[in-house]
């Protein structure tokens, strides 16, 4: 199979106690990830020097209920972490199916691109934030935590504002942004 390398198991009791090299590549790992769909975000916040800082992220999951939790990641070679790391707090949007466009958006190009013409208002906390209705739902969350793992950075966040709304949303599968409509359920007999 392409992407995998054959490896004899490992029985002493020793071995099961430390990690094995993995018995794939990179390419093949982020190709079985991708059979994983998420929801896709936007994550909001602000330089110390006052401009607005975001971009698209899918690796966002809910940690905890009790306090409300959730975490993200970012990579860090990645020229946002350092305004993450200093941030006392960001806001994840959630985008419906109908931001697409900024998906895209805040996916490439200068934070200057990303928020050209983009209407923006300020969260609870007075972090900055989309001000697009159409956004299924958002998270205004204090930067609790931020944990080096890999080749990431990950943020957890606890949740002090959010809101939501009914919409179907925006959804990132097997590398691309997935627009398959909802089935909508027969009526009938």
């Amino acid at each position: 199979m392409p992407g995998r390398v054959p490896r004899t198991p490992r029985t002493t009791s020793e071995s099961l106690m430390t990690p094995t090299p993995p018995d794939f590549d990179q390419r093949y790992f982020r190709s079985a990830l991708g059979r994983f769909a998420t929801g896709v975000t936007i994550v909001t916040t602000e330089t110390a020097d006052g401009r607005p800082w975001g971009l698209t992220v899918s690796s966002f999951n809910a940690v905890s209920l009790t306090p409300p939790m959730v975490l993200w990641s970012l990579s860090r070679e990645a020229s946002a972490l350092p305004h993450f790391l200093a941030a006392p707090r960001y806001v994840i949007h959630v985008l419906s199916a109908s931001q697409l466009h900024l998906a895209k958006r805040f996916s490439m190009g200068t934070q200057e691109e990303r928020f050209d013409g983009v209407k923006l208002k300020r969260s609870p906390n007075g972090a900055p934030m989309l001000a697009d209705p159409d956004t299924a739902a958002w998270f205004e969350c204090f930067n609790h935590a931020r944990h080096p793992a890999g080749d990431h950075t990950i943020f957890v966040g606890q949740v002090e504002h959010c809101e939501r709304r009914y919409s179907q949303p925006l959804v990132y599968h097997a590398g691309d942004f997935d627009l398959t409509p909802s089935i909508e359920p027969i009526s009938g007999h």
